[in-house]
This record gives C-alpha cells, structure tokens and sequence, in this order.
C-alpha cells in the first residue's frame, strides 16, 4: 500500500536548500543522515512533505525545514538534542488545525499524530488520565465513554484536533462556561525541554520552587529561578494588567500561575497551556476529568437584532448555563439561502435577525426541563414589562428581552439548535473569490456586560474599513467570532487586515478584554501582546522564553517574539496562479476552478476517525494515516503547484502518482469539508489534462470502456467466465493489465435485463399509473446482475409506476471516473437527447446503481452546463430507486409482508455526499424491516480503483474499516445499494456472497 510521499523518494533529493543557522551552515543530506540514526521514528524532508506541512488552518504558509514522526520521547529528546546543538528550530505539531498560524514555522517539525497517540492509563475513581499529545480528543473522549468520564475542554475540531494541540493553545470550547480552558485540567506533564531534558512538571510547593531555583544551574533549574523571580517582582503587575476573564489565552499563562503561588502551590504544567510550543515539547500529559452530564436542555431564543441579543447574555449567565451561543443576522440570511440549512432556519419566529442559543446541563429530564423554563420564564416577564406602559404613559426602563422563544429537550431537536449554530463556519467558508472571511482577530475576549457596546464599535470599525463580517460563536464567555471579509491578494488588502487589527486591539483593552479568546497569538495576534501587557510584561514573556529556550529554537516568534502578522501569507499581493491547463468541466462558482483549488483553509476536518467522526471523507487518510492522502494535502498540494511554491507540474507523471492517484472519487469532501472542497472534480480535471498531455494507458481504456465489454461478455456467457477461473489466469491478468489476482472479477448473465423485460414487458398500464418511470438498466445490473433490475420493477409495479427500460446502458461513469471527460461528456450529451424529450413528456428516470444516478443528477451539469436546459431537467427527473419512491411516497400504498430480518445498511459514498442516502432506509423501515443504518464511508472498492493492483492493498484498509463497522451492527444482513460496495462486501473474509441491494429486500417484502 502506498503510504505517502518520502516512500522510494530520496528524502534528500531536493538538495538545494541548506540551511544557515546562527552562522553554521547545516545541509539537508547529513541533517537527514544523522536523524535517522537517531530516531525509531519516520524522518522527511521531501519538497512534498515539507509543502504539507507549510500551512495549517490559518491564512499563513511557511516551508518547514523537514519532518519527523517521533515513536517516543526518547526520538523527541534526540532530535531536540541535536537541533539545539546545531541551532535548528524546532515545532512540535498537532493535527495542524490552529487559526493563528502557530503550527506553522521554518523548523523541524515534530508530527505527533502518527505513533504519539495513545491512551497510557485510566484512573477512573481518581478522574485522571494519562495520554500522549498526538491522541486526538474526540478519541480520548470516546475511549474515557465506557466510564461515564470527558476530557472537558471541547474545541469545535475536538475530533480532529489533539491533546498537544489542546495545551499549547490552552483549548476551550463552546462550554466554557461549565468547564473552563484546558489549563484547569493539566495536573502533569513529561516534557523535552529545548536542550534535549526530559522531565516531569507538576505541581510544586512555593519553597520547593525557591529551593530548587538557580540561575546558574542547568535548564531545569534556570526555569525554576526565572519563575520565582517572577512571582516574587511580577506578581503585582500581572494581577493588574491581565484581563479579568473567563476566556483569555493571549500571552504566557502567567495569571494562573500567580493565583496557584498565592495558594502556596505553583503548577508548571498549567504553564504550558497556551505556550504554543515555545516553552518544551509535551510528551505526555496527566489531565483530570469530568463526568458525563446526565441530560441536555436548551432554548433558541428570537431577538430583532444583534445588539439587543449581546445585551441580555449577562442577564442570561445569572441561569448558570453550559453554554451560550449567538448567530447574527448575516449568518441566519445565509443559512436561510443554504440548501442544507434552510429545514433548520425554517423554526425560527419571524422577523428573527439574531439569536442566541441557551444550553443547560441537568441531572435529570426534570431538572432541565425546569432550568428551560425559569429563563423563558424571566425572558416573558422582561417582555411584558418593556412592553406595558406605565399609567403616564410612559415605557417602563426594563431589561431587553427576547422576543420570542424555542425549545428542545429531546436528542433530536437539541441537535437540530446546534446544527443552526454549527451553520456559520461552513457557509463563511465556502467563498470561492478572492475576497476571504479571513481569521486574524476573529476571537477577541470582552466581559459579557460590555457585548453591546463593542459590537457597534468593532461594526463601526468594519464600516470605516468599508468591509462587513459576521458575529457568531460564543456569546456567554465574550468571545465572538468575527471574520472581516479581505482579500488579501492586494497590497491594500494587507493594509485594511493590520489597520483592523489595530483598531479593534485598542478597543479590546479600552473594554477590558483580550485579543485571543480561544484562537491563541500565533502570526495573527503575537504582535498585540505589546499594547495588551505592555512594555514591562512583554519583557517579563521573553525573560521567561529565554529561560525556558536560551536560544529562542522552540516555535521561535510566537508569543513574545518578532512575527508579523502580513508576512508569510498565504494569499498575498505575490501571488500568482498558473493551472497550466484550461477547465474542461463547468465550474459554477466565483474563479471557476481556481476557486475551487484554493477553497481549503486547512482545519483538517478531512483526518478526522471513522469511529468518532463518521461521515466519508477522507477514506484514504483513514486507512492511511498521511497528510497527502486527506483531502487537505490533496487541495494544498495542488495549490501550491500552481501557484508555484512546488515546482512540480500538476499535470505530470510524478505529482499524479504521489498526490491525485489514491484520490478515490467518493465525493465525500463535498459535503463533508466545510468549504466544500470538491477534491474528486478536481482530480477529474488533473487527469483529463494528464491525459491530453501524456496520453491514455490501456488499462485506463478498459476501464473506461467497461460496458462495451461487458456487453461482449454477456453475449459470449457462460464463456467468458471461463478464463479467469483457469490456474495462472488472474496472475497473468495482473502482469499484464494490472488487474489485481486477488480480486474476484465480474461474471456476466447470457439473459440480460433488458432481454428479460423486452419479452416481460411492463404490469401497469399508463392509463392507470401513479407515474411513468424510465428505468435506466446501467452496464451492472443489466449484465451482471439483472435480478435487482427485475426486483425494481416488480416494487416499482407495485407501487403503481408504468415501467419501461431507457435503452441507454453506459451512463458516462467509468469513463468519468477514469478522467476521459470528452468521451464521459459525448455519453452525456447522447443520454440527455435520448432521455430530454420522454422526461419533457412526463417520465422520470430511475437508476439502480447509485453512482449512476449521481453522475444524472450532478456530473451532467458539470459536463454539459447548467444552462443546458435539456441537462438540468434531466437532472431534475432523475432519481435512485429508493429516493423515487420515498420522494413521491409511491411505497405508502403497498401492503408490505416484510420477514422477521434485522438489514445493516451501508449507503453509497455518492449519495451520501448529495445528501440523498437517507431515502432507502425510510422505505425500508416502512416496509417493517428493523433496519440499522451505518454511518460509513467508501467502501474502497470506488468503481475501478479496487480493481487495480497497485490500489488493492489500499482498496483493502479502507474496507476493513467498514467490516468493523459491519461486525459490529445489530442487522442479521447486510444490504448496500452501490456495485461496488456489494463486490467488496462479498470478498470479505467468510462473507456468504455479495449482499442484496436494498430493493431486493423490498422486493421480498411484497405480497
């Protein structure tokens, strides 16, 4: 199986960078030579892996020096040990999903996400547990689950996001009012310090800490004096010009630890919390935890405009929340236009233009239900009171309120809230111009008693910038998520970023508040930290950097050091971009496919686990475990090679191989990734120019070209089956066509689909249908499998459909899914003149094969145009066979007599990712099947690419993620709509065949 870049590529290949480091030159070969020897651990510094991981999720790129995936601390030590005799920085990462930049560096990075991400040890009567940085939280959580405990800290990517990642920014979430930030639940940690000491911090007494100080002494004990001189001459400053807040990560945690010394104790661990690495290198932690709440109560509560909703959080904070969360006006009108959102936003009172969202934890239904209504209560008595004129005439000065208010107790209503919460990120993410949501002061801390008035100010600061953003996120803790949209692709673009920047930091400290929230200083804010402490506390942050790392290795510039927040962008007024090649698909967005490749911004929502995250994407990551197969390395990948910052043609052999090539075509990053990358479109079009440049190999044809040939195995059945049951045939197969000889291949039927219902013909006569359906009999199931064909049929028939055959078998997939776009867009083109004119007249077309429908409803559009009028009512009438049926509530009139069966269903990545995988499991559970639905990904087998040698190893790890999930489902069989899904369904391990496709289970239910 193909692990990524640095795999049969010299590592050192890319020798023209040395690097000079305080003088000494240190040269990539023997820097490289020399880690290995070190190190158990994976060292790269590949041009590729060094350009995955340039970026994280902020708007910043910087080119590491190389990576290293260290197994232990013991590698972590001996690389940091020698970096620091050579002067070479260092960057401990994790899931790379910081928004201030601060995962970024010209360093060696150390990836610990790789092997560093165990669960060490639970201790669940003492509510501790230890773990290594690179596990990722929702991980940890999920594994503390079985003890009714949580890692309480709860970041937005809590799934993808890590332990290490979470200390070094000191993470919180969308319940810290309940829980606080992560510095409340660090009782230790092991650490390397920047000479290559490994040791523990915990908690220490006051004297101990004197005791142990020595400003001569080794590191260790350099730290220990610095920290006591600190307490002992900053204390006071630093009670005085730290913000008094609940959410403040700006600066080093110095404010914790002067509240722990006055207590008598000092923890160093709670230190780290916030130090974004530039402190020591975490390599285990012990944390505390909190137990699963019992029960959740929430209420969505109606404001006429944001200001009035920041006006009643204090108001609301005195009902002890778990959390208080706002969405603005900008956010509801969008999501309100967003197909995904608009069933949610539906709920809302008219005239909402704001709204907070009020969530209780509870020990009991009871409880919660009371707490729910004490607020609503308080908020109807505050209307009332506003409202009611007093017996002058006069308005009463009452508190302002709501004006209306929702509910939600149940599971399921509670999530319908959050998912309108939720709505924000991924509708201001989706831009595809050059004017961005840029995040660079998106998460300031204000006293919630001041939200009003420094929401008209920062708006009136936008306004003299004559740019807009949105206001959403946290509203109980002050800290709002605001994203100014700037491009900053132009030099007055820059000068807008810093100028906001500027002016919202003044406002920030004029309402006692911090610049960095949640979010941390990074490139983004390190240079406010100035005017937010001032000069004496700035320099108290870089005596103590300089104690910790004397020679300033760790992450260097983040916090106290010399970053500037418009260098090293991303998108900046250098930027060029150069696909190379013109789009041959329709790209129906703000710069066409450009647009589209630079629409990532890297939160890495594409690594997260099956088990904790669900979803499909990213298959490949999943199975593999690398940066260049999630669909972020990927989109950065292809990027950076045309904007340049690779010198590798996107179009070309090598950059194919290594970044497209394990691309599997699952769509799942188009609904899945918040910006709606659609990584399968753009290796569409990669591999169509690649094609035009480099040619078509004969497998590819093949492939391409499978229905003409399972038509010539169909007339020449049984025969065809023959050869490949012969000894030596599939080997041969493989050596010669790359098909893989562990891969059980097609047989085909002598009696096809469509020769069954030519002499069938169709049960339901027009005049007395419900509707009339052109059944489209793809290459599959009219060759191969023509029973579910003949099983649609009879449901169809059933449910009073008029049913005839298109006569149309190759719908353009294969060749699409193979990048031959012109042959994938002539089979469109004739396939809409053949079917236009019967959907015109009233017919619907109806598809077996999901991706097929897809390729119907979707791909046509992108092939022939969305002005194509035949194409968009083709796409408009066309329907999977189980969506048909539950779309028009055809399936209501049947009289099911479905057996006593439990059915595991696994939908087709395609339909999971438009959203239309929902439709087979209601008609089936109408039908009376108990029916378990998995929350899968792809199956692997992704058409032709489980068929390929060099891609079964590959086909195979992604499978076993769904056997895991099969094995562990309540059904008693498994049904799956997709061909290729029931292909590698049935070459598991003790699998019985292929299973049923969900319309055969259907058709056995009927009467």
């Amino acid at each position: 199986m193909a692990t990524g870049p640095g795999d049969g590529r010299d590592p050192s290949a890319d020798d023209a960078s040395n690097y000079d480091y305080r003088g000494d030159t240190v040269e990539r070969p023997g820097l490289v030579a020399d880690l290995e020897s070190l190190v158990e651990g994976d060292v790269r510094f590949d041009e590729y892996t060094r350009q995955l991981y340039a970026t994280d999720a902020s708007i910043y790129e910087v080119t590491p020096v190389g990576v290293v995936f260290p197994r232990s601390t013991a590698d972590v030590a001996a690389v940091m040990e020698y970096c620091a005799d050579r002067g070479v920085p260092v960057l401990p990462r994790g899931g790379g999903t910081s928004l201030a930049g601060q995962a970024v560096n010209e360093a060696v990075v150390l990836d610990t996400t790789r092997h560093m991400d165990g669960l060490v040890g639970v201790d669940p009567e003492g509510r501790e547990a230890r773990a290594q940085p690179g596990i990722a939280l929702g991980d940890l959580n999920a594994e503390l689950a079985p003890h009714g405990l949580k890692f309480a800290p709860d970041p937005a990517w809590g799934d993808k996001s890590v332990l290490g990642g979470a200390i070094g920014n000191n993470s919180t979430g969308a319940h810290s009012l309940q829980y606080g930030k992560t510095d409340a639940y660090i009782e230790a940690c092991e650490v390397v310090l920047a000479d290559g000491t490994v040791t523990t911090f915990g908690e220490v007494d006051r004297e101990t800490l004197a005791e142990r100080g020595d400003p001569d002494g080794d590191l260790e004990a350099r730290i220990y004096a610095e920290l006591d001189r600190i307490l002992r001459e900053e204390a006071d400053e630093i009670d005085a010009r730290y913000p008094d807040l609940k959410r403040n990560v700006s600066g080093y945690n110095l404010d914790w630890v002067v509240e722990d010394a006055a207590d008598g104790t000092v923890n160093l661990a709670a230190l780290l919390a916030g130090s974004e690495g530039t402190l020591a290198i975490v390599t285990e932690a012990t944390v505390s935890l909190e137990p699963v709440p019992e029960t959740k109560a929430m209420a969505l509560l109606a404001y006429d405009e944001l200001v009035a909703a920041m006006a009643d959080v204090d108001d609301i904070l005195a009902h002890d929340p778990a959390a208080v969360e706002v969405l603005d006006d900008t956010l509801v009108g969008l999501a309100r236009e967003t197909a995904e959102f608009e069933d949610v936003v539906e709920v809302l009172p008219e005239g909402t233009r704001a709204v907070l969202l009020v969530e209780f934890y509870a020990d009991s239904d009871a409880a919660g239900e009371r707490k729910v209504a004490d607020l609503l209560a308080d908020r109807t008595a505050g209307v009332d009171a506003r409202r009611d004129p007093t017996d002058d005439g006069v308005t009463v000065d009452a508190p302002v309120r709501a004006f209306d208010a929702l509910e939600a107790h149940d599971d399921a209503e509670r999530e319908r809230f959050w998912k309108l919460r939720k709505s924000g990120l991924p509708i201001l993410l989706s831009r595809t111009s050059d004017d961005k949501h840029v995040a660079f002061i998106e998460d300031t801390a204000i006293p919630p008693e001041h939200l009003p008035e420094y929401v008209s100010d920062f708006q009136a600061i936008l306004d003299d910038h004559d740019t807009f953003a949105s206001f959403y996120a946290h509203a109980g803790p002050g800290v709002l998520h605001i994203r100014p949209l700037v491009n900053t692709k132009t030099v007055e673009g820059v000068a807008q970023m810093e100028s906001i920047a500027d002016a919202v930091t003044d406002l920030v400290v004029e309402y006692g508040g911090s610049v960095s929230g949640e979010h941390g200083d990074g490139r983004a804010r390190t240079q406010w930290n100035r005017k937010l402490y001032g000069e004496d506390l700035w320099q108290t942050f870089r005596d103590l950097k300089t104690a910790f790392d004397p020679d300033w290795l760790l992450n260097p510039g983040q916090v106290c050091g010399d970053v500037d927040m418009t260098e090293h962008l991303r998108f900046d007024p250098d930027y060029e971009f150069d696909a190379g090649f013109d789009a041959a698909l329709e790209w129906d967005n703000e710069n066409g496919m450009q647009g589209m490749v630079e629409l990532c911004h890297g939160c890495g929502g594409c690594r997260g686990p099956q088990e904790t995250t669900g979803g499909v994407m990213c298959p490949t990551y999943r199975a593999a475990d690398e940066e260049i197969t999630a669909t972020r390395g990927r989109a950065n990948m292809l990027r950076q090679a045309m904007s340049g910052d690779l010198p590798d043609d996107p179009t070309g052999d090598e950059f194919v191989a290594e970044v497209m090539d394990l691309c599997i075509g699952c769509k799942g990053c188009a609904k899945d990734c918040p910006s709606e990358v659609d990584m399968a479109k753009l290796k569409a079009e990669v591999e169509h120019a690649h094609h035009q440049k480099h040619g078509v190999g004969l497998r590819d044809r093949l492939f391409a070209n499978v229905d003409t040939l399972a038509r010539v195995g169909s007339a020449l059945a049984p025969l065809s089956s023959l050869p490949q049951r012969l000894p030596g045939a599939r080997t041969l197969l493989e050596k010669t066509v790359g098909i893989a000889s562990d891969r059980s291949l097609p047989t085909f039927r002598r009696r096809t689909l469509t020769d069954w219902f030519a002499s069938r013909g169709p049960q339901v006569p027009e005049g007395e249908a419900e509707r009339r359906a052109l059944l489209f009999p793809d290459t599959y199931t009219n060759y191969s499998h023509p029973e579910v064909g003949k099983a649609a049929v009879r449901v169809l028939e059933a449910a009073g459909v008029h049913v005839r055959l298109a006569d149309r078998t190759d719908s353009g997939r294969p060749a699409h899914s193979k990048g031959l776009l012109d042959e994938s867009r002539a089979t469109a083109a004739a396939n809409v003149d053949a079917l236009a004119p019967r959907v015109r007249n009233g017919w619907d077309v109806v598809v077996v094969e999901p991706s097929d429908a897809v390729m119907f409803q979707s791909d046509y559009l992108d092939l022939l145009g969305h002005d194509d009028a035949d194409a968009v009512a083709l796409a408009e009438n066309a329907y999977g066979v189980c969506e048909y049926l539950d779309q028009f509530g055809l399936d209501s009139g049947v009289d099911w007599s479905a057996p006593a069966e439990s059915l595991t269903y696994h939908g087709h990545c395609h339909q999971k990712a438009t959203r239309k995988d929902h439709h087979a499991v209601g008609v089936l559970r109408r039908a009376d099947f108990d029916v378990d639905p998995l929350d899968s990904g792809c199956c692997g087998m992704a058409g032709s690419f489980g068929y390929e040698a060099e891609h079964y190893s590959m086909s195979r790890a992604i499978a076993d993620i769904l056997f895991d999930q099969v094995e562990r489902s309540r059904g008693e069989t498994v049904v799956a709509p997709g061909a290729s899904c029931r292909t590698q369904l049935g070459d598991r391990a003790e699998a019985d065949g292929e299973p049923p496709h969900p319309i055969e289970k259907l058709a056995d239910a009927l009467p």
